[in-house]
């Protein structure tokens, strides 16, 4: 099932749960704006080459719009959009004040040279710079772009705005980012686990986690979950997939990781099939790579008690029903994966106030909203008696449908 399929599945069940009114419903689902745009670069060898970029402003009620900017090759119109609906609900479940956007250029950016991404990125940005902005909207890293296409899009866009460091997040610290946003999704999936597991009577330590995905995500949440006592039995990347009954050792396996591009033949573990990563034994399974990865096919033979869903829409709706079934349960990513949006929050607010925190302070209050938000999601479970993804889309969709009503938007 395509990701706005099972999206829109999401917020028609939550607006149904919240009683919303069917013209309410309607405009909280049509995106605020999309944007298209023909980005001609001349390549390294003096031919003029041709790029579609665009982005999807989804929603607006609770403030500015926040959402990733990709570079890959097949940019999907209906993932995208999908994507923008999700910033939405994402950025309202973690109480920040913004809606939800998402955008990108069709290319593939291994084929381009560093200096033709530069002239790239920089065009997007003449494209459409009168349509971001700090109160606006604030793109951030997503595939295939970091800190330094964040760099050339802040400095593009200040030639024409005067310096503004809160016109994106995921910065390179030297330009105004913030200390702590490198492991903020993982470490936003670490609080997210300790607050579930709580509920449940059990702690991190002792417990036995398989990782599927070792990029930013998995491989600080590896790192974090094994500091507290966690024992990490399998993970796996592009590069393949390994497996130890006793516990990977997390800090000599990103050692290789870095060195080798992969974890691809480490030594302190068994190479497995990375397609059985997902029923491995274990107590906690963490999908940390692509959507959809969940689904009816392999769903039944899933052994964990719990799911952190770390990355985007990992569970299919129909692998949903199945996995509920069988008690597992499973924590949403527009709650368990919001870490990396909630830090680029605090960049924004460091950046508009000229005043940066120390690391110390960054993780203190990630950890806060984090609790917090668990708190918020039990609550709407207990309200409507539904699971934590409905209790999760019933919080977001809720406290956007309330901002849209006070604002007099309300169809």
């Amino acid at each position: 099932m395509n990701a706005l399929v099972a999206t829109n599945r999401n917020f028609k069940r939550a607006a149904k749960l919240l009683g919303l009114d069917s013209k309410l419903e309607k405009s909280l689902l049509i995106p605020f704006r999309e944007i298209k745009v023909e980005c001609t670069i001349p390549k390294d060898d003096g031919t003029l080459a041709s790029f579609v970029g665009f982005r999807v402003q989804h929603d607006n009620a609770r403030g500015p719009m926040k959402g990733g900017i990709r570079y890959h090759p097949e940019v999907d119109p209906d993932e995208v959009n999908a994507l923008a609906q999700l910033m939405t609900w994402k950025t309202a479940v973690a109480n920040i004040p913004y809606g939800g956007a998402k955008g990108g250029i069709g290319c593939n950016p291994g084929e381009l040279s560093v200096s033709e991404l530069e002239r790239l990125t920089r065009v997007f940005t003449q494209k459409i710079h009168d349509l971001i902005g700090i109160h606006t909207d604030v793109p951030a890293p997503d595939m295939g772009t970091g800190p330094q296409t964040m760099a050339w899009i802040l400095d593009e866009y200040s030639k024409f705005h005067g310096y503004s460091p809160a016109v994106v997040t995921g910065k390179p610290i030297d330009l105004g980012g913030s200390l702590g946003r490198d492991a903020a999704t993982g470490r936003g999936v670490l609080f997210a686990t300790e607050a579930l597991l709580k509920e449940h009577g059990k702690t991190i330590s002792g417990q036995r986690f398989v990782i599927q995905g070792f990029g930013n995500v998995g491989a600080w949440a590896a790192q974090l979950i094994s500091e507290q006592g966690g024992k990490i039995v399998a993970v796996s990347d592009i590069t393949g997939a390994i497996k130890n009954n006793k516990g990977l050792d997390i800090p000599s396996l990103l050692k290789h990781a870095n060195e080798h591009k992969g974890v691809k033949g480490f030594h302190g573990g068994d190479p497995i099939d990375p397609k059985s990563i997902l029923v491995e034994d274990c107590d906690i399974l963490i999908p940390a790579a692509l959507g959809g990865v969940i689904n009816r096919e392999n769903a039944s033979d899933i052994k964990s008690k719990f799911i952190i869903e770390a990355a985007n829409h990992p569970t299919d709706p129909e692998a949903d029903e199945i996995l509920t079934k069988k008690g597992v349960v499973i924590l949403p990513d527009i709650f368990a994966n919001s870490g990396g949006v909630t830090v680029s929050y605090f960049e924004w607010v460091q950046n508009i106030q000229g005043f940066m925190w120390d690391e110390e302070k960054v993780n203190n209050e990630l950890k806060n909203y984090m609790t917090r938000g668990f708190k918020d999601v039990k609550e709407m479970c207990k309200t409507h008696n539904c699971d934590l993804r409905m209790g999760a889309f019933t919080l977001g969709v809720n406290r956007v449908a309330r901002a849209t009503v006070l604002r007099g938007w309300g169809a």
